[in-house]
C-alpha cells in the first residue's frame, strides 16, 4: 500500500513528477513510466493509468474543436478543406500536449486515493 505523501497530486502528477515526494521524474520517455523514482526509491509498479487519460483528452479536445470549428464556420464560411487542415493540425497538437500531464495527474490521484484492482473480501 503507498505511504501517504505531503505532495499534492495535481501538481506532482501534471508536472510528471514523483507522487510521494514531487522531485523524482515520472516519465523515463514521452509516456513510458520510469520504474523507480529516482529521488525517494517508491517502486511505479502499482502505476496503470489504463485508457482514463485517452478517455479525458479525446473530450476536451474533441469538444473544444468542434465548438471552434462550428464558430468559425458560421462567422466566417471558409472552404472545407481549409476547416479539414485547420483543425486536424490542432487536434493532434493538443492530443500531443495533453497526453503527458493527463497520464502523470491521472497516476498521480491513483496513489494518492491508494486506487487498486477490485478484491472481493471472504
Amino acid at each position: 500500500m503507498p505511504e501517504p505523501s505531503t505532495t499534492s497530486p495535481y501538481t506532482a502528477g501534471l508536472a510528471g513528477r514523483c507522487p510521494r515526494c514531487g522531485e523524482g521524474r515520472l516519465f523515463e520517455s514521452f509516456l513510458s513510466l520510469n520504474r523507480r523514482c529516482e529521488s525517494c526509491g517508491l517502486d511505479l509498479g502499482f502505476a496503470d493509468s489504463g485508457d482514463g487519460p485517452a478517455f479525458f483528452i479525446m473530450s476536451i479536445v474533441g469538444i473544444l474543436v468542434v465548438g471552434l470549428a462550428l464558430a468559425v464556420e458560421f462567422a466566417y464560411e471558409p472552404p472545407i478543406w481549409l476547416h479539414l487542415l485547420m483543425w486536424s493540425a490542432l487536434a493532434i497538437v493538443l492530443s500531443l500536449a495533453l497526453a503527458r500531464p493527463a497520464k502523470g495527474l491521472m497516476i498521480a490521484l491513483q496513489y494518492h486515493h491508494r486506487a487498486a484492482e477490485g478484491r472481493l473480501e471472504r
